[in-house]
């Protein structure tokens, strides 16, 4: 066959693949945000495909529970209760436990040198006040810990929860400190170093329940916001963020 010959369109799950992960990534950087709606005719005309792919990755994503989909009224970016996203959040933590101790022994200098450099990043990154570089440096350091582990199983539960628990990790990031979010880092490479595996362990529970106070602080204010703005609108209703209220005779 000639190197250069046509091999015909990809095959719709092939896109519908590669639209989910365009969408997962507007998901996790914060482009779209918990509550925001997905259009699926804007997403097709964004990305340059018809709407039966678009539609494809939100089952998919729907699948990861990032998404949620009702008749009549579409799709947005999934907001789930208080205690479901603490429960993902534990478990989380528990898997990035069990990766820490078991990448203890295994962890080579050059991924604790790539981990150094990630800090280091993630700190400059808090000099900028660039919030979106940091979180995706904060994900590949976590990334690194899972893969010194070298378990393949742990690996690809870690990938399934992952995403949902940092879709709102990064909607938290607004107006949060930084410089401390990147220093939260130094504990947990100074117990890789230690080479003890209940101190590696340890130091990733207290990380992720360090995430997870986080995240339930950002959530109550967030409704008291919401309290605020209905009682000032007068109409009783918390909207999501970017809804308006509907004009007078609205059916």
């Amino acid at each position: 066959m000639a190197e250069d010959a046509p091999i015909g369109p990809l095959p719709r799950s092939v896109l519908s693949a590669k639209v989910k992960d365009r969408m997962l990534q507007w998901i996790l950087e914060g482009e779209l945000m918990p509550g925001a709606r997905i259009i699926e005719t804007r997403v097709a005309r964004r990305l340059g495909t018809s709407q039966a792919p678009v539609r494809e990755a939100l089952r998919d994503l729907v699948t990861l529970g990032l998404v949620e989909m009702h008749p009549y009224r579409g799709a947005r970016v999934r907001e789930p209760a208080a205690d479901e996203l603490v429960e993902a959040m534990e478990v989380r933590g528990e898997l990035e436990a069990i990766a820490a101790r078991h990448a203890i022994g295994r962890i080579d200098a050059e991924m604790l040198t790539r981990m150094r450099a990630l800090l280091d990043e993630m700190r400059a990154s808090a000099a900028r006040g660039d919030a979106h570089g940091q979180a995706l440096q904060n994900s590949e350091f976590h990334t690194c810990v899972i893969e010194a582990s070298g378990n393949r199983t742990l690996l690809r539960l870690w990938a399934m929860l992952e995403p949902f628990a940092r879709s709102y990790v990064t909607a938290t990031v607004a107006g949060a400190d930084l410089h401390w979010l990147a220093e939260r880092h130094v504990a947990i490479l100074a117990a890789l170093e230690s080479g003890d595996r209940e101190t590696a362990a340890e130091a990733m529970r207290v990380h992720a329940r360090e995430a997870e106070t986080q995240v339930l602080t950002w959530w109550r204010r967030r409704d008291v916001r919401g309290v605020v703005a209905a009682d000032l609108r007068g109409d009783g209703v918390t909207r999501t963020h970017g809804e308006r209220k509907p004009h007078r005779g609205a059916r």
